[in-house]
């Protein structure tokens, strides 16, 4: 009102086009403020309508005899994949009497429940591994409510990716989304089956990409703030398109519940994966045999780094490709055949892409020198335990280093010879800083400070020049492994 009122006082002494293009602008005004409303406030039923035909809802149950103890009573199976997928511990459940109705002997029982969608025509299904993990039997539901037994095709523990199959008609397969368009900010939404409750859709923003979760260093998920619960695992993450952009996966959460923080695995990937597990039924995924760090702002400089990037290789396993390969400690590996390392959590998801047996290039930087190198891809397998050095024996007497809390002594020959050492110099005792740094007693160390050392008449002359006040690094041999640390001083 008090607008119109100056408007009005406005109006007598000004042109007559002036009141005329006010007016125009205060009408106009409204459906703007509309307009950006609806902008932050999307309408999900077309999509609901066009995705909601291809999610599913997927039982799975296994075999049991009368004496194994499971739960009993409605909503068990929900609650007890509940407690398996976020980490709580398994509520004791009193053992009931026999009763008539318990299960016979290899009877199947409700052990699951999850979601999938369909992923292709003939009736392959994308789910995550661990809704069917330790199934003996599979039941796939659609939205008609036919339902279907599944075979498994395959599973990748490690992306969390499974792939099953059903032979029935008229199904409606998912559109695959380009996962490089998708925005931080943009709305997404997800469509389930949480605690057993089909269909069910939530709805939210996109909160991080490339977002790594403690369960796996490689698969960079999809973060939101869709709310996914148990029984969502494996239904689809949509866009605003219609199209799948991730498979539904984890959350975060202190009390197994819903808090806010979702994870979906990216569709490239999740892709790649169903790719291999449909034409053999498993995933082979390739290594180099390193172990790496970040590279921090303070190890930067102290490696005469421009900035923090790349993957700071900390340990080389012994016979690896790497280690053919001329790969040492401490050197920072920039590229991977011909793509950056902006972060060391980059190079595992890079080397697992490439198929085991092929060649490789990879770009380090070591002691501000640029090197190419040329790797092979081996195929990924169990990490391997490295073996513990005892002292050596025969020492001469011990070194100084004191200052950086090392105590040090010459290398024997028999341990040389052992080792296949050059040089170096042995850890007599670590405490303070070089303890903090993880060095210990048996360790050789080979180079402090990116200068070789071969003898403890060396070591002395190096750490004499080197600056206590600022990181020092040192290279040192743990068994079979070479590896790298960082000692800093203390506050």
């Amino acid at each position: 009102m008090f607008a119109l009122a100056v408007f009005d006082r406005l109006r007598a002494g000004l042109p007559r086009w002036v009141p005329a293009l006010l007016a125009v602008s205060l009408w106009a005004l409204p459906a703007q403020t509309v307009h950006a409303q609806a902008r932050a406030l999307p309408d999900f039923t077309d999509l609901v309508e066009q995705v909601g035909p291809s999610v599913v809802n997927i039982r799975t149950l296994q075999k049991v005899s009368s004496r194994q103890q499971q739960p009993s009573g409605p909503g068990d199976e929900e609650m007890m994949e509940f407690f398996r997928r976020f980490g709580l511990p398994m509520p004791n459940i009193p053992k009931q009497a026999p009763r008539s109705n318990r299960p016979a002997p290899d009877e199947e029982v409700p052990r699951g429940v999850g979601s999938g969608f369909i992923f292709s025509q003939d009736g392959l299904i994308m789910t995550n591994a661990h809704v069917i993990d330790g199934a003996d039997e599979v039941l796939v539901t659609l939205t008609d409510k036919r339902e279907f037994k599944a075979k498994i095709i395959g599973a990748d523990k490690r992306s969390d990716v499974a792939l099953v199959k059903i032979e029935a008609t008229g199904l409606a397969p998912v559109k695959v989304g380009d996962v490089g368009r998708l925005k931080v900010g943009e709305w997404v939404m997800a469509i389930g089956s949480p605690f057993g409750f089909e269909n069910t859709v939530t709805a939210g923003i996109v909160s991080a990409k490339q977002r790594y979760t403690d369960d796996t260093d490689y698969l960079p998920f999809i973060q939101t703030d869709v709310a996914i619960n148990p029984g969502n695992s494996g239904g689809p993450l949509i866009n605003m398109r219609g199209e799948v952009v991730g498979i539904n996966s984890q959350i975060y959460s202190r009390s197994g519940g819903f808090m806010g923080i979702s994870f979906s695995i990216p569709m490239d990937e999740a892709v790649r994966v169903v790719e291999q597990l449909r034409s053999q039924g498993r995933v082979s995924r390739g290594r180099i045999g390193v172990g790496i760090a970040p590279v921090s702002k303070e190890l930067a400089e102290s490696l005469g780094l421009a900035k923090a990037q790349g993957a700071l290789v900390t340990s080389v396993e012994a016979g690896a490709p790497a280690d053919k390969a001329g790969v040492e400690p401490g050197d920072i590996i920039l590229r991977f055949n011909g793509k950056p390392i902006e972060k060391s959590i980059d190079l595992p998801r890079i080397v697992g892409e490439i198929k085991p047996g092929t060649k490789a290039t990879l770009t380090v930087q070591r002691r501000g020198a640029s090197k190419e190198l040329s790797v092979t891809i081996a195929e990924i397998e169990a990490e391997k335990t490295a073996a513990k050095a005892g002292p050596a024996e025969g020492k001469p007497k011990a070194g100084g280093g004191q200052a950086l809390g090392l105590s040090v002594s010459e290398v024997s020959e028999a341990q040389k010879k052992e080792l296949r050492l050059k040089g170096g110099v042995s850890v007599d005792a670590a405490t303070d800083a070089a303890a903090r740094a993880g060095l210990r007693q048996g360790d050789v160390v080979l180079a402090i400070g990116n200068v070789e050392v071969a003898s403890v008449k060396e070591f002395e002359a190096v750490v004499a020049k080197l600056d206590k006040a600022k990181p020092i690094n040192v290279l040192f041999r743990r068994g079979e492994w070479t590896q790298y640390a960082l000692i800093k001083p203390a506050n």
